[in-house]
């Protein structure tokens, strides 16, 4: 009799794993893996727009080179966001989990606060965001008015001047953005159990002990989430000044497409090295966390 083979719990939840995301590997090979590979050889080459179609002559590295040694905007633009990114993202998490902890307590109409705190996400879109920002909607006034920006620029370098105050007068926006982290935490919150906090306080453990002591640990799984979810987020958002440029080039007759590809390729890199290297920093506390536990 023929032994019938039974797969272990392990491999089961690895085909169940494949079939979720088998759809994204389909659509990747046949809508996108083609464009990727073409845009990663027009940025090596220089791109003409023909009647007879796309014409690519290849160029080596001088897109990537002109980026760096010779446009006078492209790295400053690119630093200057890159200083957003690392200032912005710590407000996004912190004020997310902050809201998250204020909305998961027991009170009246929490069901519409958290609708709130997510609405922005749903009804923001390009074009919204562009006219909220011409009327100055996303800025507070009271930043001009009390003369806070002026104290900024004269107390720091330009270099990180710049930078904070870009934050300052697109606070409101960066407050918008937390809708989707803030769901993300409080999804984390659910996990940590009613009883525990019960036992904290029969112990006489104050709310900021509480806090350290169970919250963030169950929490940190999802702030290292959040964190990769903001950086993709605020590096993707249409308005900024590199995508910007990027798109500009495109229609450039002294650049085009080519340069733009290198351009997008470029940036593309900065992301991919950003997240590499969050993923490395949190994955090493983990492993301390794990060593401090065992020991």
């Amino acid at each position: 009799m023929k032994k019938r083979y039974k797969l272990n719990h392990r491999r089961r939840e690895a085909i169940t794993g494949f079939l979720f995301i088998s759809p994204w590997i389909l659509g990747f090979l046949m809508f996108m893996m083609y464009p990727i590979y073409f845009s990663l050889k027009m940025s090596f080459s220089k791109v003409y727009i023909t009647t007879n179609g796309v014409d690519t002559q290849p160029i080596g590295f001088d897109n990537y080179k002109y980026a760096f040694l010779s446009d006078p905007d492209f790295v400053e633009k690119l630093l200057n966001f890159i200083k957003f990114t690392v200032i912005a993202v710590p407000i996004i998490v912190i004020f997310a989990l902050f809201v998250a902890l204020l909305i998961n307590q027991p009170i009246r109409f929490r069901g519409v606060f958290r609708a709130i705190f997510f609405l922005p996400v749903v009804i923001t879109s390009g074009e919204v965001m562009n006219e909220l920002f011409s009327q100055g909607a996303a800025s507070l006034p009271m930043l001009n008015k009390y003369g806070i920006i002026n104290f900024i620029r004269m107390s720091l370098s330009p270099a990180w001047a710049g930078p904070i105050i870009n934050i300052m007068q697109q606070f409101i926006l960066i407050l918008w953005y937390s809708g989707v982290q803030i769901l993300i935490f409080l999804a984390g919150l659910q996990k940590v159990n009613k009883q525990t906090f019960e036992a904290a306080a029969i112990d006489g453990a104050s709310p900021w002990e509480m806090f350290w002591k169970i919250i963030l640990p169950v929490v940190k799984p999802f702030i290292l989430i959040n964190i990769i979810y903001s950086i993709i987020d605020i590096f993707v958002y249409t308005s900024n000044d590199v995508i910007i440029m990027i798109k500009d080039n495109m229609f450039k007759v002294a650049t085009g497409y080519g340069y733009a590809s290198a351009l997008a390729w470029i940036y593309f890199s900065i992301i991919f090295v950003i997240l590499i290297i969050v993923l490395l920093i949190f994955s090493r506390k983990e492993e301390y966390f794990k060593i401090e536990k065992n020991g």
